[in-house]
C-alpha cells in the first residue's frame, strides 16, 4: 500500500500486493468487467457477474467463493464488454433486479432479471442509433443510476465519441406499458480529451453523480439526474497514472463518505480518492493500494457484510488471466482507510 505522509505529502510506497481471498474458475475467452449482486434475503446468498469479452462470449455468474454457477452463466452474446446491477426495476406490476451488459458487436444492451439470470429484454435494446461510424457505436462502458424517486437510467459509453459532449448516452428504462421493457434517450452529454478512449463509468446514487474514466486523461465527473444539466463538475486523477484509467469503484462508509477506487491498469494498482468534499471538485488522493491482479480492467465493490469471508464488504476486480478476484476490503484498507 501507498500512503501519503503528512509533513511532505509524497507517496511512501509499501511494494507488497495485497492478495485475494478467492479468484474465480476462469471464463472461456477474456474476462474484463465485474459487477455484484447483493442478495437482500441472503447476502450469503450473493452473486458476482463478470463479462467474457468475446464475439462468442457470455455473462459468468459466480459465487462468493468464485465457482462458476453454470445454470445462471449467459453464453452466445457478441462481445460483451461491461456490465451493472440495479435494484427494483417495475416490470409488468413486479419489481425485478436486473443485470445489463454491453453487447458491442450488436450495439445493443442485454438486460437479464436478478438472481435468475433470464433475459427480458426481447433480444436487446439498440442504442446509440443514428450515429454514423461503426466506432461510434462499439458499445463498451455501462453504468446505472437509481434516482430518489427510484427511476433507473442507462448510461452507455462508446469506442470513441465526440471531444465536446455528447460522448455519453443516456436513457430511461421502464415498463413501455405491456410489461415489456423500454429505454428512452433522455440526454448525451459528457467531454472527451481523445487521447483514447472512454471504458469504465460508474454512478453514486446516494450524492447523484457519474464518473467516468477519460483515459490517459483523468476521472471526470458530472450530475447523474438529466434535469441537473450537462456542466462538467470536476476533473480528477490527472497525474500520477502509469497509463489507463479504468475501472471505477465507490466504497460507502456512509449514505455520504468513503473512497472512489480507480484502477491504474499497467501499474497493478488502485488508486483511491475521498468521495465526499466541500465542493463536486473535492478529490484529493489518500493512498494507493496495491493488488494481485494484472492489467485490471473493471472493478465493483460493496460495503455491506455478506458472509465470514467478507464481513466488511467486498471489492472484485478482473485480471488479464480470464479470470475475476475476490478481496476483503479490510485487507485493502490496511491502517490508512476506514472499515464501515
Amino acid at each position: 500500500m501507498l500512503t501519503l505522509t503528512a509533513c511532505t505529502q509524497k507517496p511512501v510506497v509499501d511494494a507488497t500486493a495485497v492478495k485475494p481471498r478467492y479468484v474465480t474458475e476462469p471464463v472461456q475467452f477474456d474476462s474484463d468487467d465485474p459487477a455484484i449482486w447483493v442478495n437482500p434475503v441472503n447476502p450469503a446468498q450473493s452473486l458476482v457477474i463478470g463479462t467474457d469479452k468475446d464475439e462468442n462470449g457470455g455473462l459468468y455468474v459466480f459465487d462468493l467463493k468464485g465457482k462458476i454457477i453454470k445454470e445462471k452463466t449467459i453464453s452466445g452474446l457478441k462481445r460483451p464488454n461491461n456490465v451493472d446491477i440495479a435494484y427494483g426495476l417495475m416490470l409488468g406490476g413486479k419489481k425485478v433486479d436486473i443485470a445489463v451488459t454491453t453487447e458491442r458487436m450488436t450495439h445493443k444492451l442485454r438486460i437479464f432479471s436478478l438472481p435468475d439470470m433470464k433475459a427480458i429484454d426481447n433480444g436487446g435494446i439498440p442504442v446509440f442509433e443514428g450515429e454514423t461510424g461503426e466506432m461510434f457505436r462499439d458499445l463498451m462502458g455501462i453504468a446505472l443510476y437509481t434516482n430518489p424517486q427510484g427511476q433507473i437510467y442507462a448510461i452507455a459509453g462508446r469506442k470513441t465519441g465526440p471531444k465536446d459532449g455528447g460522448y455519453l448516452w443516456q436513457y430511461l428504462l421502464e415498463d413501455d406499458g405491456s410489461g415489456k421493457l423500454k429505454a428512452t434517450l433522455k440526454r448525451k452529454f459528457g467531454k472527451y480529451s481523445g487521447k483514447k478512449e472512454i471504458e469504465a463509468i460508474a454512478v453514486d446514487n446516494e450524492l447523484g453523480y457519474i464518473y467516468y474514466s477519460d483515459e490517459q486523461f483523468g476521472v471526470r465527473k458530472y450530475y447523474a439526474e438529466p434535469s441537473k444539466g450537462n456542466e462538467e463538475l470536476a476533473v480528477f486523477a490527472k497525474t500520477g497514472f502509469k497509463e489507463d484509467h479504468e475501472g471505477i469503484s465507490i466504497y460507502k462508509t456512509t449514505d455520504s463518505t468513503g473512497y472512489i477506487l480507480v484502477s491504474d491498469q499497467s501499474a497493478n494498482q488502485f488508486q483511491v480518492f475521498n468521495r465526499e468534499g466541500k465542493t463536486p471538485a473535492d478529490h484529493h488522493l489518500v493512498t494507493i493500494v496495491k493488488t494481485s491482479t494484472n492489467n485490471s480492467d473493471g472493478s465493483d465493490v460493496v460495503a455491506i457484510p455478506l458472509n465470514d469471508d467478507f464481513k466488511h464488504g467486498l471489492f472484485v476486480a478482473m485480471s488479464d488471466n480470464k479470470t475475476f478476484q475476490y478481496y476483503r476490503w479490510e485487507d485493502l484498507a490496511g491502517k490508512k482507510l476506514k472499515i464501515r
